[in-house]
């Protein structure tokens, strides 16, 4: 199992949108709203590295409000 930290900037006042649409993607074992320089945090779990690149560049860089996201990749 591979396990990933995606690190989400959203367009101002769609937090919680973002955090609502994560939660129901299968794939994403947590959703947290931060405070700092990103809004959403959200930890990926799945086979492999392709999986997890698989659901950042489609479901979840498609939600309405993600303006960006960093991918850091589990690696211990």
């Amino acid at each position: 199992m591979t396990k990933a930290y995606v690190l989400i900037t959203t367009e101002i006042g769609k937090g919680d949108d973002v955090y609502e649409a994560l939660s129901r993607i299968e794939g994403v074992s947590a959703v947290n709203i931060v405070a700092g320089t990103y809004d959403v945090v959200a930890v990926l779990e799945a086979a492999d590295a392709r999986e997890i690149g698989r659901l950042v560049m489609g479901p979840i860089q498609k939600i309405d409000g993600v303006m960006s996201t960093v991918t850091l990749m589990a690696i211990r």
